[in-house]
C-alpha cells in the first residue's frame, strides 16, 4: 500500500490522507483510477467537483460528515454509501468530532 497526503483536495479544506490499495491508475483493471482509504481530519473536506465518464463510490467507515450531492446537502455516517457519476457533482466534509474514514473507488466508463 502507498501512503499519500494531499492539501486542499479539489479545492477543499485541510489535508486528506490516502492509503492506496494499489499503485497507479489502472493497477486493478484498466478502468480503475482510484481504490483507496481516505481519512479527513476534523474540518477537512474534498471540494465540490464533477465526474464525467467515470463513477466515484464512497463507503463511510468511521466518523460523520456532510456530503453535497448535486446541490443537496445530506449527513453521512458509518455504513452510508455515496455514488456519483454521469456528469454529477459532489463534495464531502468532516463535520464530526473524529477523523472521517472512507473507502473511495473511481471507475472509468
Amino acid at each position: 500500500m502507498v501512503l499519500e497526503t494531499r492539501e486542499k483536495v479539489r479545492d477543499g479544506q485541510g489535508t486528506a490522507a490516502f492509503t492506496h490499495f494499489v499503485e497507479g491508475k489502472g493497477a486493478v483493471q484498466k478502468n480503475t483510477n482510484l481504490l483507496a482509504e481516505i481519512t479527513l481530519p476534523q474540518g477537512a473536506s474534498i471540494g465540490y467537483h464533477q465526474h464525467i465518464d467515470e463513477t466515484e463510490f464512497y463507503l463511510i467507515l468511521e466518523g460523520t460528515g456532510t456530503v453535497n450531492d448535486n446541490g443537496k446537502e445530506k449527513p453521512i455516517q458509518p455504513g452510508d454509501a455515496m455514488i456519483t457519476g454521469n456528469g454529477a457533482f459532489h463534495s464531502i466534509a468532516n463535520t464530526g468530532g473524529i477523523p472521517l474514514k472512507m473507502i473511495a473507488a473511481i471507475i472509468k466508463g
